[in-house]
């Protein structure tokens, strides 16, 4: 099958999940429940997103594994899984805040292969195919070429459990914070890899994430030249991403205890 096929699929199933999630946007009455706890939330707009894009999948791809956000692992394909999260920067959503965006990744064989993030709202659509750079509206996109901490600005996000886990960035923060020009919270993964691979941030750190929050996002920057990594084994997924030359500048301020 070839990528770029699944790279027009993909695109086609974010305007549609993105139009849907617009149809609820600062709309009154939006249904929202809890997960976890209070900072956990989902909302019927969420679901919705979903729904349309596992129709589309399955219509479309129907052999295709599917691991969603809301629903989980679905299929047995083994040699393609759509890794998508329907709607990314729910807290933002719900506030109306205009930073949301739907994430779909494509994996043939275990390797993300086909990205796409999608923020409605913005009208923005960052996309990318292994070994063929990434775009924004169809134009390249490449890293910050900042090379100092004192000029660099940097985004993060904070788990979900910091009301009962003490370990919950705020160290990191405090270290890296009075080395850097600015740092921003703007409330969705995906949003703030995108932001990194096309130079709007100088990089991006967060902890406890999950594999639907970055699978695309990080196609897309490693497709611009930057770098990731994980700095921690012991809180899912925990990711610094940034150019070459901020990475060893950054990486070693993280706390990588496991």
């Amino acid at each position: 099958m070839e990528y770029k096929e699944l790279l027009e699929a993909a695109r086609s199933m974010a305007l549609e999940a993105g139009e849907v999630q617009m149809s609820f946007f600062r709309k009154d009455n939006l249904r929202v429940d809890t997960k976890q706890n209070e900072s956990d939330i989902v909302t019927e707009a969420d679901r919705a997103s979903e729904a349309v894009l596992l129709k589309r999948i399955s219509e479309l791809f129907p052999t295709h594994s599917v691991l969603s956000e809301e629903s989980g692992a679905s299929g047995s394909d083994t040699s393609f899984r759509w890794v998508i999260d329907p709607l990314d920067g729910t807290t933002n959503f719900r506030s109306g805040l205009p930073n949301f965006s739907v994430s779909i990744g494509v994996e043939h064989n275990g390797e993300t292969v086909v990205g796409v993030v999608y923020a409605p709202y913005l009208r923005e659509m960052f996309c990318a195919v292994e070994g063929e750079g990434a775009t924004l509206n169809g134009k390249p996109i490449h890293h910050s070429h900042i090379t100092s901490l004192e000029r660099s600005v940097l985004a993060t996000g904070f788990p979900v459990d910091k009301d009962s886990n003490p370990d919950n960035n705020l160290d990191n923060v405090a270290r890296l914070l009075p080395r850097i020009r600015g740092l921003r919270r703007l409330g969705s993964a995906a949003i703030d890899i995108c932001y990194t691979a096309a130079g709007f941030l100088e990089g991006y750190w967060e902890m406890n994430l999950h594999d639907w929050d970055v699978s695309a996002g990080l196609l897309i920057a490693q497709e611009t030249g930057c770098m990731w990594e994980s700095f921690r084994s012991d809180r899912n997924v925990s990711i610094l991403v940034t150019s070459p030359t901020l990475f060893p500048q950054i990486f070693p301020m993280l706390n990588t205890q496991d």
